[in-house]
């Protein structure tokens, strides 16, 4: 089978309901594209049929393969699907789609050359939030503040859900990763730059779903908490590339 020049990774956590719209988007996508692909489904946990909807749509979607993980955690079924992708390029989607699929070519070359990771922002210039609440956007912005002084100043948006690395960047980076739950993007990037290599924001496009797995209050503390992990791992070296 010819090497994939692009893997998209799609979590998927109890998304029966919507991840079979999100696939036949993707599918349609790529199938435009004039590169080799592949779409990698990790449903890990679910209690609600996703492995099984995502299994059936196999024989819709050619290049579909679906992984199931009994541990949770979103940064877990990542972890595991960086480890299956080919791509020379791997793209990290969120299952709700909350960024139009298309914007996923400013990412990659030819028009984004500069970096080998690109990820998704919702504050970069150009970028637009819809129907977001007050509420979350202000916690965001809190958990964000938090990050760039404790880990990564000049980030403005570690936890959108659309992450591109090179196939270079991820091999370093994900067998480090020590973190599986939602703060796996903080430490992911943390260990980038620690190892050398350079992040740029993309500004998207972004529509808020109500239906969203994230906790706010419970799901915040356990963040909190995994960012002095993350800063504990450096002073111990864990980052380190001879580690």
């Amino acid at each position: 089978m010819k090497k994939p020049f692009l893997s998209i990774i799609i979590p998927a956590f109890n998304e029966a309901e919507r991840l079979p719209e999100t696939l036949r988007k993707i599918n349609t996508y790529l199938s435009a594209q004039d590169f080799p692909t592949e779409i990698i489904v990790v449903e890990n946990g679910s209690t609600d049929g996703t492995y099984t909807i995502a299994n059936d749509m196999q024989g819709e979607i050619c290049c579909l393969t679906v992984l199931h993980e009994n541990r949770r955690g979103k940064g877990w079924a990542i972890h595991q699907g960086m480890f299956k992708a080919r791509g020379e390029y791997r793209f990290i989607c969120d299952a709700d789609l909350s960024m139009p699929i298309e914007e996923i070519a400013n990412f990659m070359p030819p028009v984004e050359l500069s970096a080998p990771i690109a990820i998704g922002s919702r504050e970069a210039l150009g970028a637009v939030r819809y129907n977001e609440p007050q509420y979350r956007h202000l916690i965001g912005r809190a958990f964000n503040w938090f990050v760039r002084i404790l880990l990564l100043p000049g980030l403005n948006d570690t936890q959108c859900g659309f992450k591109l690395f090179r196939e270079d960047a991820a091999n370093a980076i994900f067998p480090r990763l020590t973190i599986f739950g939602w703060t796996f993007d903080v430490e992911a990037l943390f260990i980038a730059r620690k190892l050398g290599f350079k992040i740029v924001e993309i500004p998207i496009h972004w529509h808020h779903h109500p239906h969203s797995t994230v906790k706010v209050l419970r799901d915040s503390f356990q963040m909190g908490i995994d960012l002095l992990k993350i800063r504990l791992n450096d002073l111990r070296g864990k980052y380190r590339a001879d580690a």
